[in-house]
């Protein structure tokens, strides 16, 4: 059951006509991360308006023409999956948060430290995002939206996209598991079988991942490997 004084509008425009719905706010965002499917779950009422606030129902002979359709909850499905929904200010607050997260963990994943050649914790560059007060469009994509804000995080911190490449050789006691397991996680990867039955690999990956890296080699191999940076290119 949808509580209507917690419920948002979802709009969808049509020539120079607005057709409404009145859906609980976190199911319809769920519904269209196609994370949801069930629109009962999400519309308050199986009604379409020109205006929620008046109530006013629009005739079937406009809904037909509009939408092929006088099935009120197949239109509905069509303005959730492709209208505009009115967020509220708790939810555009914690969509900011989320994709604030998300930025922060791609740059220190791709990003280092010129100065060091290490990468900086998450929770540094969120630090950088507050002090420099960057924008983040909690609809766009998180990708998109790094160039702009490490050229905003360079003013205060050191930040440069440096991929290498990994040369690890791996005893053949541990070859197997760290083949298929290494291979499924760093995609972009070589591999040759030594004489004594170890594995090489040649792994290129943002330099921020070389940690990561090491850190699973050395899980799988209990620390019996070695590694060696041959390239760097950025």
């Amino acid at each position: 059951m949808v509580d209507v004084d917690e419920a948002v509008v979802c709009r969808l425009k049509k020539g120079n006509q607005e057709f409404e719905i009145l859906v609980d706010p976190d199911k319809a965002w769920k519904f269209k991360k196609d994370e949801l499917d069930n629109l009962e779950d999400v519309l308050a009422f199986p009604e379409v308006y020109h205006d929620v606030r008046k109530g006013e129902a629009i005739p079937n002979d406009e809904l037909q023409k509009n939408f092929g359709t006088v099935d009120a909850r197949k239109i509905a499905r069509e303005i959730l999956e492709e209208g505009e929904l009115q967020f509220t200010t708790a939810q555009r607050r914690e969509f900011v948060r989320e994709k604030t997260k998300e930025i922060a963990d791609i740059i220190a994943r791709k990003g280092i430290n010129p100065k060091t050649n290490s990468p900086h914790p998450p929770k540094r560059i969120l630090n950088a995002m507050e002090q420099v007060g960057v924008k983040v469009d909690p609809f766009e994509n998180a990708n998109s939206q790094v160039e702009k804000i490490v050229k905003d995080l360079k003013v205060i911190l050191p930040i440069s996209f440096e991929s290498v490449k990994v040369r690890i050789v791996i005893p053949s006691q541990y070859a197997g598991r760290a083949y298929s397991e290494i291979k499924r996680i760093f995609k972009e990867s070589a591999e040759r079988w030594l004489n004594d039955g170890s594995l090489e690999l040649i792994i290129q990956i943002p330099a921020g991942r070389e940690g990561e890296l090491l850190e699973k080699v050395g899980s799988i191999t209990k620390g019996h490997f070695t590694s060696k940076i041959i390239e760097r290119s950025g």
